[in-house]
């Protein structure tokens, strides 16, 4: 005989977190399965170090598990936890700033596993980004989020956003000339 976890791996979303937001640990375990690549891809573009990204991953799903009982809708979320993960980096950021920038990345860091030429370059550059440009950055190129969405997340003014935005794809555009000529780095401006 069947139990309901066993067909978690098949259930919709809405339903894992209406589950999970009463305590019930297996649904959870099932959003982190489906969610913990997407964030740890997100933590690695900001911090281009595998390990720590995977410790930042741990410290939002985390947060997410102590906190999914206050979300209020089951289909916030997604943008919810992207809130989460932001602002689990936002933390860590000040905190290396408090420890003066101790261990402070060079961009000379290279991903520990095996990746093409032109990603390996593209993460390089990224590191050379200051980190609130570089979070803008990843998260409207890669995570395909509007100017306006990452001004509510990261509680930077439009503006700001916009203007870290152009910065950081015109300094990227820079360094990865080598390539050629991109498609239209600056077709996110108009959002």
């Amino acid at each position: 005989m069947h139990k309901a976890q066993d067909y978690y791996p098949e259930c919709p979303e809405v339903f894992l977190v209406s589950l999970a937001r009463s305590g019930d640990r297996r649904a959870f375990a099932e959003l982190v399965h489906r969610k913990q690549s997407a964030i740890r891809n997100l933590m690695r573009r900001c911090c281009n170090d595998y390990t720590l990204a995977d410790d930042l991953t741990q410290q939002v799903f985390l947060k997410v598990w102590l906190g999914i009982r206050k979300l209020r809708e089951a289909v916030a979320f997604n943008g919810w936890l992207k809130r989460v993960a932001v602002s689990v980096w936002l933390q860590h950021i000040r905190k290396k700033d408090a420890l003066g920038s101790a261990g402070e990345m060079t961009g000379n860091e290279t991903p520990k596993h095996d990746t093409t030429g032109m990603i390996l370059d593209l993460d390089r550059a990224l590191v050379k980004l200051p980190e609130t440009v570089r979070l803008c950055v990843v998260l409207s190129y890669h995570e395909g989020m509007s100017h306006s969405e990452i001004s509510k997340l990261t509680r930077l003014p439009l503006g700001t956003v916009k203007s870290h935005i152009r910065n950081g794809a015109h300094q990227l555009q820079e360094q990865l000339s080598a390539y050629g000529n991109p498609s239209e780095v600056d077709k996110n401006d108009r959002r």
